[in-house]
């Protein structure tokens, strides 16, 4: 599958990866409960109450689960619902999206795409340039500043 990664020199490159597949009991050894239970059980963490929420330091926010480059602190915005909110992922490709009828509701579910890490939703409310708004789970995320990408980065 092609998705895009860091180089060492911090440019996003395509990369032919992969998928990442494991197993429950495989994702429970490398994730805490908390992250398990919204990363593979496709929770949802209390609003206002994630450890990414607040942060505004520059830098890429990664899967959780296998490192995925997913969004940039240059999208991010307060969308005042509790949950770090995107306008654009870092890349269309290291996200897909999944129709998700759960709980009565009409949704649109965000995906790592080379693990199936739950993110969030997306939403069609949110600023310009997109109208879109990521709402993910701090839970679903690393975060790695903008100085230290090169440990990041997986492309030549």
């Amino acid at each position: 599958m092609k998705v895009k990664v860091f180089s060492k020199s911090g440019q996003l490159v395509e990369l032919d990866s992969p998928r990442v597949v494991k197993t429950d009991d495989q994702w429970q050894k490398i994730l805490t409960p908390e992250q398990y239970k919204i990363a593979r059980a496709k929770g949802t963490e209390r609003p206002f109450c994630g450890n990414l929420l607040d942060n505004h330091q520059e830098g890429v926010y990664t899967c959780v689960c296998c490192g995925l480059p997913l969004f940039s602190s240059d999208s991010k915005f307060n969308s005042g619902t509790g949950w770090p909110s995107f306008f654009q992922p870092v890349d269309k490709e290291n996200v897909i999206e999944h129709h998700d009828s759960t709980y009565g509701m009409d949704r649109t579910e965000i995906l790592c795409a080379r693990c199936d890490c739950h993110l969030g939703h997306v939403f069609e409310d949110g600023p310009r340039p997109t109208g879109l708004r990521f709402c993910v789970n701090s839970e679903s995320l690393k975060f790695t500043p903008k100085d230290k990408i090169a440990e990041i980065a997986e492309g030549k």
